[in-house]
């Protein structure tokens, strides 16, 4: 019964493969910024609920959260108020698009790993978060997988 750890691998090696990611991760969200060694962009996967469904299948509650670092120029006056002097907006494109991308890939391979997922994903926009002011969305959705190691009859 592992089926948490392959859910884990198999979203690992799809995160790694994007050549927009230059770090995966994996844990409780509050210990995503503190390694200092991360190469930025980064892909985070949260595992962090599941529950047995009618004993065939675990439910996993997963997100995915595709961050990058915030880069303020604070030797510029700020001329424009709309697009200010900092790379937000760009960072937000780049990891939607990337999380776009990853989504269509795990929709598309699903069925070829046994794995059902929730249609429509729900994404939220994180701005200026942990210690490096981190920008990027995070994409949340359910995933179901057999429970085919345990047999009751």
């Amino acid at each position: 019964m592992n089926n948490y750890s392959e859910l884990l691998n198999y979203l690992y090696k799809t995160l790694s493969a994007d050549i927009f990611v230059n770090t995966v991760t994996q844990g409780d969200t509050d210990k995503i910024d503190l390694d200092k060694t991360n190469i930025f962009p980064l892909a985070h996967i949260v595992v962090d609920g599941a529950s047995f469904n009618n004993g065939s299948t675990i439910l996993f509650n997963v997100s995915i959260d595709v961050l990058n670092v915030r880069d303020i120029n604070k030797d510029e006056v700020v001329s424009d108020k709309f697009w200010l002097q900092d790379n937000e907006i760009d960072n937000h494109n780049h990891t939607m698009a990337v999380l776009n991308r990853i989504w269509l890939i795990l929709l598309k391979d699903f069925e070829k790993h046994n794995i059902t997922a929730s249609e429509n994903p729900s994404i939220e926009k994180i701005s200026f978060s942990g210690k490096n002011l981190l920008d990027g969305w995070s994409l949340s959705f359910d995933v179901e997988t057999p429970n085919t190691t345990i047999n009751l009859c």
